[in-house]
């Protein structure tokens, strides 16, 4: 039974009003103010009445039999069902749905295009990638599982200044063989080099050599995919360890054939002036969009500009995101009111989705003093520590490389996601390898105490259970937080956050330990019945947590 879509129809039987209660309807966050919660407040203009008044008015409803009571609390009108048929309509949902459990398609039809990670070519990925990498890809988990069609987009950064000086670096202190052995650590050694040497006359150099790149120079040109070939073949090792994937690597490169006639047609539709010998557009309430460097160079926003017709030209999006910093929000605003002052509409469905700065106890970052935290070695250091741990506590696990190598990437992922995305994260590597506490490995490991009772039960776990037996306060709770996991889902997918989700699993791992060691699940002294019963709660909780994980791009190992 669909309960949320039954209260529904009761209320619109009772209002006669023309509504989207099954929209309005709520799941309160504690299950002392019932399963579902109608808010009042729009009732008010309509029956001319106190949106508390509404609610004590409506306690009156006929309750069906599947409802135990109807109480108001304030505004709110709050329903708490018949446990039986309640417990039995969660439990019985995730052992049908199991994987697909949480999952909805209202997102059929649709296509959401995601812009996330994003490295720099030749240049190693640190610490700060984490941040984009790791929530652009639970945002495409968990918007596929909605129903979407995703487009997951690394948008490159493979063209700028940045390879001029490459260039001049690799002519200057070059060696082909280093190059080949570990080719984005020797690029970005060579890339310090130049900045240590740094003068104006190298400097004239580096700008003449990206001069005649765009140009398209042969010789620049064929260094310069040498340099993008090498890097993104290291990249997609990475990615793979990471197993994070994408649709499409098409970076800003791809973009610099398209620039002449993207600002043509901004020219042409008279939005375009020229500042100083430089090509703008002003905008309203923020700085002018700079399309053109006084020495012709392009610049972001153009190849931005250019990308994002042609993405919406090839996927036709109903929502495009970019997974970016928030020091780039004034660049984002600005690409996109020019896109809309060109008369694109589309360009409303074009969304920022910022974050916090990762912060360093030792300082700030600066990939040309060669002062970087590597990210491969946070999660090869993460997978260590994990090893060290395993041989310690479960040296006869199978698989004992795999399962460190799961939870280590878990507990650098889930440590970034747990975080709201728009605050500040101060990276301290004793936070980050801490597996005690609010933690990945701390969720990982609650599955895996699941899997192993399971397991101990050496039966299959009977669907068919008495629902009536679920009375301790701990499985009514836990059977109650299980409900809310679609509700968590789409939560986090309507505010572009993965820490919704990191949470409500934290929570429902912490949950699930106090009815474990409450609640006993076997033994002689358990009644069949009853552990017939906490068997499925187990199994179901167990489902859950692993759906949760899997949307975060954390795998749950089965033994631990």
């Amino acid at each position: 039974m669909d309960f949320k879509k039954k209260i529904s129809e009761l209320l619109k039987k009772e209002l006669k009003l023309d509504l989207d209660y099954e929209s309005l309807l709520e799941v309160p966050p504690n299950i002392s103010l019932g399963n579902y919660a109608f808010p009042c407040f729009k009732l008010s203009k309509d029956l001319k009445k106190a949106p508390n008044q509404i609610a004590n008015d409506l306690t009156k409803i006929k309750k069906p039999n599947w409802i135990k009571e109807i109480k108001s609390n304030g505004p709110y009108l709050n329903f708490y069902l018949n446990p039986e048929h309640y417990f039995k309509k969660i439990l019985k949902a995730i052992e049908k749905q199991k994987d697909k459990f949480g999952s909805s398609n209202i997102g059929k039809n649709k296509t959401i295009v995601i812009d996330y990670s994003s490295p720099n070519i030749a240049k190693p990925f640190s610490i700060a990638h984490l941040r984009s990498t790791a929530i652009g890809n639970s945002l495409y988990k968990i918007n596929s599982f909605l129903g979407y069609k995703v487009i997951g987009i690394n948008y490159l950064g493979d063209w700028g200044l940045q390879f001029g000086k490459l260039i001049i670096a690799f002519k200057k202190w070059g060696d082909n063989n280093k190059l080949k052995e570990n080719p984005i650590k020797y690029l970005y050694e060579l890339y310090v080099k130049f900045h240590e040497q740094e003068s104006e006359a190298l400097e004239n150099e580096a700008r003449a050599w990206f001069c005649k790149l765009e140009n398209g120079d042969k010789e620049a040109l064929d260094i310069w995919k040498k340099f993008s070939t090498l890097s993104l073949k290291e990249f997609k090792k990475f990615y793979t360890l990471m197993d994070v994937k994408f649709d499409s690597f098409k970076g800003e490169a791809a973009y610099n054939k398209d620039l002449n006639k993207v600002i043509r047609m901004l020219k042409n539709k008279g939005i375009t002036e020229m500042s100083e010998g430089a090509l703008i557009v002003k905008l309203e309430n923020i700085a002018p969009c700079l399309l053109k460097k006084k020495d012709e160079a392009s610049l972001y926003a153009t190849r931005d500009i250019a990308a994002a017709i042609d993405r919406k030209k090839q996927y036709n999006f109903t929502k495009a995101l970019y997974v970016v910093d928030v020091r780039q929000s004034l660049h984002f605003q600005q690409f996109f009111s020019v896109l809309n002052k060109a008369g694109f509409e589309w360009s409303k469905d074009l969304e920022h989705v910022p974050f916090g700065l990762m912060r360093f106890k030792e300082g700030t970052m600066s990939t040309r003093k060669g002062k970087i935290i590597f990210l491969e070695d946070v999660i090869n250091n993460a997978i260590a520590s994990v090893s060290k741990i395993i041989k310690q506590k479960n040296p006869k696990l199978k698989n004992k490389e795999k399962v460190a190598q799961q939870v280590g990437i878990g507990a650098v992922f889930f440590w970034d996601l747990s975080h709201d995305r728009v605050k500040d994260l101060e990276f301290d590597w004793e936070k980050v390898l801490d597996f005690e506490g609010e933690t990945g490995p701390y969720v990982q490991y609650t599955f895996a105490r699941a899997s192993s009772i399971l397991r101990k039960a050496k039966k299959k776990v009977a669907s068919n259970v008495d629902y009536s037996l679920f009375k301790q306060d701990k499985e009514i709770k836990l059977i109650s937080m299980l409900d809310r996991f679609n509700e968590v889902i789409k939560d986090a997918a309507v505010q572009s956050k993965p820490s919704v989700l990191a949470r409500f699993i934290l929570e429902l791992a912490q949950l699930f330990n106090e009815f474990y060691h409450i609640c006993k699940c076997l033994g002689n002294d358990v009644e069949k019945e009853v552990s017939s019963a906490r068997l499925l709660l187990v199994q179901t909780t167990a489902q859950v947590l692993k759906n949760g994980l899997n949307l975060l791009g954390i795998s749950a190992p089965l033994e631990m």
